[in-house]
């Protein structure tokens, strides 16, 4: 089965948290659908994590919640959203092809749709404030971390299908306080170049991570950390990751 073709609910775990909400309306928590139906579907880069959370929500009968699509990146991802109209995507930050943020860039207009809404949660491992507001402002309706329950999790879609916004408890102060504030940031045109990975590689280098400790930690290859320490390198006009730390460093993202 293609990674982007509709998913029918294989076996898997996954321990997927947080957004403190009472859950005894949940579908599960009622031992039933309780009525409540939503059409969703997964954007994530990894197979087993998707298969986990189709595994863990998409018991329909159970749930309430229908995994309609799943893709593992932003292209496949664009494509399976336009097609099959969900009312929720779960989507990741971090995707190959440009990342979360790119996939809410080219979703706008179903985002936008007055009559039948495509709204999007991102289900992301990073807590990075970067990464929270970003998605955000990408239209995004929340944002929860993976190691949400599956009950917050069902809970937190049903709430997103209804126009409310969701957030893990911790990084809710990200976006009150960035936009709250009167000064806005101001929009840093190199950093705005790099994908979603790409920044997270940055990070990692710029806090002296060895490219074996960054593929382990982003489950990925040192040869992947590679190409996209040489893409970081090219785009921001550096030579050396030693001139990457500096620059990390200046803005305050190490």
């Amino acid at each position: 089965m293609s990674d982007a073709t509709e998913a029918n609910g294989t076996a898997g775990e996954t321990e997927v948290a947080e957004p403190g909400r009472d859950t005894a309306t949940t579908a599960e928590g009622t031992g039933g659908t309780v009525g409540r139906h939503v059409r969703v579907v997964l954007v994530d880069d990894h197979r087993m994590f998707r298969t986990g959370v189709q595994a863990e929500i998409g018991q329909t009968a159970r749930t309430g919640v229908e995994v309609v699509g799943e893709a593992p990146d932003v292209d496949q991802a664009v494509a399976v959203i336009t097609r099959t109209r969900p009312e929720v995507v779960l989507l990741d930050v971090h995707l190959p092809g440009g990342g979360g943020v790119e996939v809410l860039r080219r979703s706008a207009a179903l985002m936008a749709d007055p009559e039948q809404p495509v709204r999007f949660l991102a289900l992301s491992v990073s807590d990075a404030a970067e990464d929270v507001i970003g998605v955000i402002r990408g239209g995004a309706r929340g944002y929860v971390t993976k190691t949400i329950t599956g009950s917050d999790l069902i809970d937190s879609i049903f709430r997103v299908q209804e126009g409310d916004a969701v957030f893990s408890p911790r990084l809710a102060g990200f976006v009150l306080d960035a936009f709250a504030s009167t000064d806005a940031p101001p929009v840093d045109e190199d950093l705005d170049r790099l994908t979603q990975r790409e920044r997270e590689v940055l990070r990692l280098i710029a806090r002296g991570y060895a490219y074996k400790e960054i593929g382990k930690q982003l489950f990925i290859s040192v040869k992947t950390v590679e190409s996209h320490v040489s893409a970081v390198l090219r785009k921001l006009q550096l030579s050396n990751r030693h001139e990457l730390t500096r620059w990390a460093t200046a803005r305050r993202l190490v």
